[in-house]
């Protein structure tokens, strides 16, 4: 597991390119027949991947998180970015399609990813701290879809809620992700931070297209370049949004203070610099 150790505002504000991608990108997290995890102090959040081949990957424990076990004190979500695969959770088995999440709460010892039938599952997951145990839980695509946006905008867009208080309930994690309608390619634009919450976006089905990530003040904005399956940190004083080359999705999720998914503090247009 890789640690992330995030830089204050005015860090940031004299970072170069690289030093830039350094501490907000994290990229090659797919690796097939492989668990990989990057561990950030934001929160204590944790994003990683799963790609089992033909043998099934089990979710390993981290000497960084200090526990006996992965989910001893943690919950997670689970996307299947691929084709149909499985999840065992103990002694119970979840098939998971594309783009469906399953949820598992805190004290689950054992968690494997299994290839389905026919083609690769690929597993991206987020894990926040818990304090309380909640049920595993899976969502399809027909929960909680939710238009937004403006066409001659150019972010016309389906925001998908998967765990958050009126869907599959946790302690403190809320997740989803983002696909855009024909002709749209701005996310969250008018931006906003989250002084309460880390978020993080993790992009994937781009193609060779790329986004051009917002983050930083608001007054002082920076910006990486993010490819396929590439995700960004976003500390609670970053503004996030991006703007793609193509039609693209994004995984979003957050841990932190609360689980309101409108406490958002607004950044107009015309703030940005």
């Amino acid at each position: 597991m890789k640690l992330h150790y995030s830089p204050s505002p005015a860090e940031t504000n004299v970072l170069g390119t690289e030093k830039l991608r350094e501490a907000f990108l994290i990229g090659q997290l797919f690796q097939p027949g492989q668990v990989t995890a990057h561990y950030t102090d934001l929160d204590r959040m944790i994003v990683g991947a799963a790609i089992p081949t033909a043998t099934p990957l089990a979710l390993p424990n981290f000497r960084e998180t200090g526990t006996e076990f992965f989910l001893e004190r943690r919950e997670i979500g689970i996307m299947n970015l691929g084709e149909p695969g499985a999840i065992r959770v103990g002694g119970t088995r979840y098939d998971v399609g594309s783009l469906e999440c399953l949820y598992v709460g805190k004290d689950e010892r054992e968690v494997v990813f299994e290839n389905g039938l026919k083609g690769q599952a690929q597993f991206s997951f987020i894990s926040t701290p818990a304090h309380a145990k909640f049920p595993t839980v899976l969502a399809t695509r027909a929960q909680g879809t939710t238009p937004i946006g403006d066409p001659a905008k150019c972010n016309r867009r389906r925001i998908n809620k998967y765990i958050h208080p009126e869907g599959i309930k946790s302690c403190q994690l809320v997740m989803g992700f983002t696909e855009f309608e024909s002709g749209s390619v701005w996310n969250t634009m008018p931006p906003h931070t989250h002084s309460r919450r880390t978020e993080i976006y993790l992009y994937f089905d781009l193609g060779s297209d790329m986004v051009v990530h917002l983050l930083g003040e608001p007054h002082a904005t920076r910006h990486v370049i993010v490819r396929d399956r590439e995700a960004v940190l976003s500390p609670p004083w970053s503004i996030h949004a991006g703007v793609g080359t193509g039609s693209y999705r994004f995984i979003w999720a957050m841990g932190g203070d609360n689980q309101r998914f409108a406490d958002m503090d607004q950044v107009t247009i015309a703030e940005l610099k």
